[in-house]
This record gives structure tokens, sequence and C-alpha cells, in this order.
């Protein structure tokens, strides 16, 4: 009985491999899930002790792609609303400040949708971030969202080179103002990744904010981001973990920017951090 449901199962893949290779066309999935001692972005720490799961289904052809899915982060603080001095203020009539009634903190919940095709090698991408901030003044979440372009280039399709170049700007969001949308914030980044024996891998990237915007606070073109990571990976038959480690230095970044005040938490305005974690993929 076993050996006759061995050879069945034996004789499907087969089939089914065969199919995969006269279409062309493989279907995929991921889903998963990372722990991250700190929510680092783009050379800025955005939170602590984050939960940052993730699910994609597309498919992969011979020179074309496509992936769709959700990203979010949740981390510890993001639940623990800090009273006090509101982090905006403005100067009414009579040149007194005034507060918009915002809580002390800046880490909120985070829900992104993203989708992206790609084509021998260069690809186009769309992001949709949800933002869940916490009105005082009704004791509700109040979401606000951004909309960001993608376009990237693999030099790893053609030259079997793991660098990429990757472009993306903001066109959208809840709220226009000239610091963000009219500038189009753009952020440049130039990666490259090396895998080593045992499922080790080493990966770098820079970023590059070319012009004047609130976002990576910066007057003109400014590096933001130094950013490596190395991680160990283990593959198991049911699922795969890793562990690895990340270091983001900003040297724009002063402890003197301009930055929405983050409650109690220090680390914001940091040129310099780091987070460990831990992931597990299915």
């Amino acid at each position: 009985m076993s050996a006759g449901l061995f050879a069945q199962e034996v004789n499907a893949q087969v089939v089914d491999s065969q199919k995969e290779k006269e279409s062309g066309v493989q279907f995929s999935y991921e889903a998963g899930a990372e722990l991250v001692s700190s929510y680092l972005w783009r050379g800025q720490y955005n939170g602590g002790l984050s939960l940052q799961p993730t699910v994609s289904i597309g498919y992969e052809g011979q020179n074309t792609a496509f992936s769709a899915g959700a990203w979010a982060s949740v981390g510890a603080s993001d639940w623990c609303f800090r009273k006090g001095q509101p982090y905006y203020t403005f100067v009414n009539d009579d040149g007194d400040d005034e507060y918009d009634g915002t809580p002390n903190t800046y880490f909120i919940p985070e829900l992104d949708l993203f989708a992206n095709f790609s084509f021998f090698g260069a690809s186009v991408g769309a992001t949709y971030y949800q933002f869940f901030s916490w009105m005082e003044n009704t004791r509700k979440f109040d979401p606000n969202y951004q909309l960001e372009l993608t376009l990237q280039y693999s030099l790893e399709h053609f030259l079997e080179i793991p660098l990429y170049v990757q472009w993306n700007t903001m066109v959208a969001a809840t709220e226009f103002d000239y610091h963000d949308l009219a500038s189009y914030a753009s952020y440049l980044e130039i990666g490259y990744e090396h895998t080593f024996p045992y499922e080790i891998t080493l990966s770098g990237k820079i970023g590059m904010s070319p012009w004047q915007n609130e976002t990576y606070f910066n007057s003109r073109f400014a590096i933001v981001n130094l950013d490596l990571r190395l991680e160990k990976a283990w593959e198991f038959d049911a699922c795969e973990l890793s562990l690895f480690a990340e270091g983001s230095i900003n040297p724009h970044m002063k402890q003197d920017a301009f930055v929405f005040e983050a409650g109690d938490d220090k680390l914001y305005n940091q040129p310099v951090n780091g987070t460990i974690g831990l992931g597990v993929w299915f």
C-alpha cells in the first residue's frame, strides 16, 4: 500500500514538472513573519520591538514575473500611546502655541499593500502605505495613507551579478503639502547581495534622496542610508528559518534635525541604528 502511494506521488510530481516546463509559467506564494528588535526604514528608526508579517502570491515565467501581497508592522509600543504634549504645534493669531490634539507618539501600526511586475530584469511596482494613528479627541483610529511608485533594474538577469538600482517616488498622500508631494519625495537605492556557503547571505545598500523633502529631512541631495545585513538561513521540509543582524548609518541625520517628537523614544533621530531579528517562511 505504501509503495503504491509513493509511486503515485512521484508520477504526479513528474507530470506537474513537465507541465511547468511546457508552459514556462510557475505559480508561487510566500507567507511568513519577522520579529525584529527595531523597525528600520531607509536609514530611519521607525520603532522598537515589532512583528512584521507578510504574504504574497504571483507567478514566474521565463522572462517575466508578477507578485502582489501585503506587509504589516505592529510594534510593542504602538498600542501604548503616551499622553502629554502632542507632537505638532502651531502659532495662532494671538502668537501663542496651540496643539492639534495628537498624542505624544510617532510609532503607529502600519499595513502596506504592494504589486510588482518584472520583465527582462526591469520591474515596475506600487506600494500603498496605510497608517493607523490615534485621534485623542475622538478616541478612534484615523487612517492615513501614502502611495509610492517604484522602478527597478537588476543586473542579475543578464550579467548574473546580484546588483540592482531602484527608484521610489511618493505620488499621493492623505494630506497634500508642498514639503512632500509637491517635491515628490524620492529615494534612489543601489544594492548588492552575495550568498556564501551554508546559506549565509551578506547584503549591502546605499540610499540617496535627490532633492529637498521632509520625508528624508534633507534640503538638497543627500546620502541617507548606508545599510549592511548579515543573514543565516536554515531550510526544513515545512518552513525556512532565518536569523539576521542589520546595521544602518544615516550620514545626513543630525541630533538637532527637525522631526516630529517621538514621545520618550530618543532613538528616532539617531544617525546610527541596528536591529536583530528572527524570521520564519512557509
